[in-house]
């Protein structure tokens, strides 16, 4: 038996949804009217493994969504950082760093944020995350001069 088989949250074969799926979505719709979103490996956790589902929905109500100590802003800047040291897909860094700015921080404050990377994780991993943050905020890039491009004669 495949897993989609065991777990399916499609209909059984008289049509009916198993109350197994039923629960299921109800608990994804419910992730997507608390956060506004939900992301592709939810949808499969949902169907494949609802109760780990919950589990990590639950986690990340508590150390990131639910208010703590840490404003949401810190939240956000501690989780760009974390994207950029862990080199997350560009598009994830992106949804953060859009998010930051949704909340009132300013790209240059994002940007140091992403800084921070540079002495722990490395240049690697800094321009992963710089180059994520700059395609958020359209940031502008200078480029070298055409003299200093130009082929130097170092055999005179």
């Amino acid at each position: 038996m495949s897993l989609r088989e065991g777990h399916d949250a499609a209909a059984t074969t008289d049509g009916a949804t198993p109350p197994e799926a039923r629960k299921a979505r109800a608990y994804l719709d419910d992730m997507v009217r608390r956060r506004g979103y939900v992301l592709e490996y939810h949808k499969l956790m949902a169907a494949a493994d609802p109760d780990v589902l919950a589990a990590e929905d639950q986690l990340v109500q508590k150390v990131y969504l639910a208010p703590r100590l840490l404003d949401a802003r810190t939240k956000e800047l501690l989780v760009i950082l974390s994207l950029t040291v862990m080199r997350a897909p560009k598009e994830r860094i992106r949804t953060h760093v859009r998010a930051a700015l949704d909340l009132g921080l300013t790209p240059t404050e994002v940007l140091e944020a992403i800084e921070i990377a540079l002495p722990e994780a490395g240049v690697v991993a800094f321009q992963w995350g710089v180059e994520a943050w700059a395609d958020v905020v359209d940031a502008p890039m200078l480029e070298p001069s055409a003299d200093a491009l130009a082929p130097t004669n170092s055999a005179s």
